[in-house]
């Protein structure tokens, strides 16, 4: 499948003006369903109607309001949310360099990629000095009527961009609620060292598959055809209350798996 550009610009280092394209790094992949009339299975329409009346409200009379109390709304009009939108600007501005891994997981967002778009030359100058430099830019620009913050570094010889979610949308290691500590016997913390050690293997992400979407699909296409599959249940186990009984029967469980592994590669 070929990537296509969802928005261009230019990224921005000072004086120095790079051409870019935006590609979204992934795809939406899910399931959707129409919703159909039962009889007809023609697909319906949804309407929006007033709570009390059941009468349908045409989208002219619909305006938008914030609840700032229960029962109390401020109105906002069109037009005065658009006076409220940043400028619309073109430009990507790298606002400064961090050390690699200083920005934490959480705070990442929608990967997308950066290709360039004309001055190649200047886009993968840039591209090296940041993967030999082991650095991540911060950047800042605006898309979709929002001002959009970002982790831009080098991969593969490529920009990698990824926004960040804002101070008040993420919750840090010390927001959890307080829970009693327990520390680890010597058994147990040797058992989880080998255990570990025992699922210690490459990044492979061909391995992970939308088990649900696959099993959905397998049995519309069978539906499809006319005949009448059937689902298996889904096993679960039970846990048991031993730590120490847990770690020893996943590490017995790894190694009888690495075994048959070995036997079938030989």
């Amino acid at each position: 499948m070929a990537a296509r550009a969802i928005w261009k610009g230019n990224l921005k280092l000072g004086r120095l003006a790079v051409p870019v394209k935006l590609y979204s790094a992934i795809t939406d992949r899910d399931v959707h369903f129409h919703l159909l009339e039962k009889r007809s299975r023609q697909r319906v329409k949804q309407h929006m109607v007033h709570p009390e009346t059941g009468e349908e409200v045409s989208s002219e009379q619909v305006q938008k309001g914030l609840e700032v109390e229960p029962g109390t709304f401020v109105i906002l009009k069109e037009e005065e949310l658009q006076k409220l939108e940043p400028q619309d600007s073109r430009d990507i501005e790298l606002l400064q360099f961090l050390p690699p891994q200083v920005i934490d997981n959480q705070w990442y967002e929608r990967p997308y990629y950066l290709g360039p778009d004309g001055d190649t030359a200047g886009y993968f100058a840039l591209a090296e000095a940041l993967e030999k430099q082991k650095k991540e830019g911060l950047a800042r620009w605006v898309m979709r009527d929002r001002r959009q913050f970002g982790a831009l570094w080098a991969q593969d010889g490529y920009l990698t961009l990824i926004t960040l979610r804002n101070a008040d949308e993420v919750l840090l290691p010390k927001d959890l609620p307080a829970a009693p500590k327990r520390s680890a016997t010597a058994a147990e913390l040797r058992m989880a060292k080998e255990l570990i050690g025992l699922l210690e293997g490459p990044f492979d992400p061909s391995e992970f598959h939308d088990e649900y979407r696959e099993r959905v699909l397998e049995f519309l296409e069978a539906r499809a055809k006319g005949r009448r599959p059937k689902l298996g249940r889904i096993k679960t186990r039970t846990a048991s209350r031993s730590l120490e009984s847990d770690l020893g029967k996943s590490i017995e469980a790894m190694r009888r798996a690495r075994k048959s592994k070995e036997r079938d590669v030989a």
